[in-house]
């Protein structure tokens, strides 16, 4: 990506006077292409937070086993405002009040 000197916009590819130039959209900046170009780059990887606590914060949450009223399948079941309990073992759906 190359940047207007001028207006510090972005400049792009365009070919409309018969030579390929580097043109800003914004100002009347144009640099012509008279050979190839390319550059790379690495980008190093951000370090991704874990905004939420770790599995170690999941492990202690508030949660209560229960017993599938179909199959009777022991599932665990956490607050109320969250969507209805699936059974993993039949896929029946039910809500706790």
């Amino acid at each position: 990506m190359l940047f207007c000197p001028t207006c510090a916009n972005l400049l792009v590819i365009s070919s409309e006077t018969g030579y390929n130039k580097w043109a800003c959209n914004t100002c009347a900046y144009e640099f012509p292409i008279s050979k190839q170009m390319t550059s790379r780059s690495r980008m190093k990887r951000k370090v991704v937070d874990d905004v939420l606590g770790g599995e170690e914060t999941w492990r202690d949450a508030d949660s209560t086993a229960v017993a599938c009223d179909k199959c009777g399948h022991s599932t665990r079941i956490r607050s109320a405002d969250e969507p209805m309990t699936t059974c993993a073992g039949c896929a029946y759906q039910w809500r706790e009040n």
